[in-house]
């Protein structure tokens, strides 16, 4: 937990919403240094138990809710920025990451702890991009912090972790009309990870390989390369020329 204290960089200014509290490991060292608290805990006797022992800290507020589904304004009523911080039940990590990532009401900045090969796949750089690392980098600089192996948790795993903090923008690091059809438009090219990239467009957008490789070209990407292999930008200037094509047919 002091990993995340530290990466989360907390001070006695900040806003902290924790998501996943459980026993209230991480709540306490927040308490003692965050200017406001609020934690999200779903279950329910883990919940009612933080709220007796932090009644009467001003500072902490215990909100038995599920994060994937839970109104985000009615957690933070400040109107100044937070941090968000977790340690998060494998199942539930993706959606609620994406979940605080594409909010409205965004946090500055991240600290949670995932899988490993999630962490890996989020921070990747091109050669090893995903639709993850296309979906955590549009909205956020995200990078490890640290690798935690099984034997820190009892019981113990059978998977490695590692703590990842993102550096969330104030805006998509992307131009979009909509973000919706970009992420149409990515997970086409990511719909057969082996295969050129003109290939999963054709497959993925049902459009012929004369139109998925000239609209490649286009876009100056070479038709041949893997989806893996394409940047940020990439896909943006990509979704610009679809786009372009879309007004003119």
């Amino acid at each position: 937990m002091g990993l995340i204290m530290q990466a989360a960089e907390v001070t006695s200014e900040d806003t902290v919403l924790e998501i996943g509290p459980g026993r209230g490991i991480l709540t306490r060292e927040l308490a003692r240094t965050a200017a406001d608290v609020v934690a999200v805990e779903l279950d329910d006797v883990l919940s009612l138990r933080l709220t007796q022992e932090f009644h009467g800290e001003a500072n902490v507020r215990i909100v038995n809710a599920d994060a994937r589904t839970v109104d985000i304004d009615s957690l933070v009523t400040t109107d100044g920025p937070y941090k968000l911080v977790a340690n998060l039940p494998y199942y539930a990590a993706l959606p609620i990451v994406r979940r605080f990532l594409e909010a409205e009401r965004k946090p500055s900045l991240m600290v949670f702890m995932v899988q490993r090969e999630v962490a890996r796949n989020m921070t990747a750089i091109p050669g090893d991009m995903s639709l993850l690392s296309v979906a955590t980098q549009l909205y956020g600089a995200p990078r490890i912090v640290a690798g935690v192996p099984p034997r820190a948790f009892r019981p113990a795993p059978k998977v490695t972790s590692a703590i990842v903090r993102i550096d969330v923008f104030d805006r998509p690091a992307l131009e979009l009309d909509s973000v919706e059809d970009f992420f149409v438009l990515v997970r086409a090219g990511f719909s057969a990870r082996r295969k050129q990239v003109h290939n999963c467009l054709q497959r993925g957008m049902d459009i012929s390989r004369e139109v998925a490789e000239q609209m490649l070209r286009d876009a100056g990407i070479d038709p041949k390369r893997r989806p893996q292999t394409l940047s940020l930008e990439d896909w943006g200037r990509l979704y610009r020329e679809h786009r372009r094509r879309s007004a003119v047919e």
